[in-house]
């Protein structure tokens, strides 16, 4: 008997894909838009065909714990992977869509084998270097996706815990730096560390209080 073969492409029927057989897909995704600190991360990833992971979906609706089981898989059985991010300052400077773009298009680049398509999660593509199709809610549509989502995330928190021994007042290792009653009430008490996006609501406003006190 045949083995069924593996649907790397769940949520996307074959009349609607925008690529053949011939073509090398990355799956692109991002981790880190809404926080009030910390980069923005992306992740690209060239799955293979010959070695499925099982289990890949959208890293929110993953525990932490399964997010952390499959995304040494990812990094094992993928043909390439990246991660790339932009940091607090090129967010303030850009706008958290542009540097998310940007994050995106670096981690493509940082791709050791080229991609002939890459599918992005959400509605829009950044401008790079190859052809780009956004998947809307791809990342339960398409499994390079969710494996992208995975590691965009799970680099994310790491950096986030990494932030939290810097700066042990605000419990970044917590809340990963999302703007929780527990994230709001310590960025009240000390005021804006070096990492927290000051073009964002929250931020700005305690900025331009403490200036105003000044």
């Amino acid at each position: 008997m045949s083995r069924k073969k593996f649907n790397l492409y769940p949520g996307l029927p074959p009349r609607l894909r925008p690529f053949t057989d011939l073509d090398i897909v990355c799956g692109v995704d991002e981790a880190g838009r809404g926080p009030l600190a910390g980069p923005v991360f992306a992740a690209a990833v060239i799955l293979d065909p010959k070695k499925p992971i099982e289990g890949l979906r959208d890293s929110k609706k993953l525990t932490e714990a399964r997010r952390d089981e499959l995304a040494p898989q990812i990094r094992e059985h993928a043909l390439a992977w990246a991660i790339a991010e932009c940091s607090c300052e090129e967010i303030d400077t850009l706008n958290i869509l542009h540097a998310t773009m940007l994050a995106m298009r670096r981690a493509v680049e940082a791709l050791s084998m080229l991609p002939t398509i890459a599918l992005i999660d959400g509605n829009r593509c950044p401008p790079m270097g190859v052809r780009a199709h956004a998947v809307v809610e791809g990342d339960d549509k398409v499994h390079a996706i969710s494996a992208a989502s995975i590691l965009a995330k799970t680099a994310r928190d790491a950096a986030l815990v990494q932030l939290h021994v810097q700066y042990p007042q605000y419990c970044f290792d917590q809340h990963k730096g999302y703007g929780t009653a527990l994230h709001l009430a310590r960025l009240r008490e000390h005021g804006p560390s070096p990492v927290h996006r000051r073009s964002f609501g929250p931020v700005r406003e305690l900025l331009q209080v403490d200036m105003f006190a000044a």
